[in-house]
């Protein structure tokens, strides 16, 4: 399945050719947090809906410490959310936007 293109090629080009120096290194530390796999498959995990850290851990078979490291990265960069919920933390996809970047990156590998 094709991701979806909610951007038409105006909005491209005006995104492109209108680009400060700030905004070229916020995307560049954007796509660094795609640059590690462990950080993908939880973002996978959470396509499925949202998830507590242990239900992360047994999906991946990683130890808590390592996903929390990763969780807190995906966070800071505002690829997911969190909320509180008694003792636990939640854990969700920020938006939309995190499903269409990866679905075009596939995209893009699977040419």
């Amino acid at each position: 399945m094709r991701a979806k293109q909610s951007y038409s090629a105006n909005r491209i080009d005006h995104l492109i050719e209108n680009v400060t120096e700030n905004e070229l290194c916020d995307l560049a530390e954007l796509f660094k947090v795609f640059g590690d796999s462990t950080r993908i498959k939880i973002l996978y995990v959470l396509f499925h809906g949202e998830k507590n850290v242990t239900e992360i851990c047994e999906s991946l078979d990683m130890n808590q410490s390592a996903v929390s490291h990763q969780l807190k990265i995906l966070r800071t960069s505002k690829l997911i959310s969190s909320r509180r919920e008694g003792k636990a933390v939640i854990y969700g996809l920020a938006d939309d936007h995190v499903k269409t970047i990866i679905a075009m990156g596939k995209e893009h590998i699977e040419e």
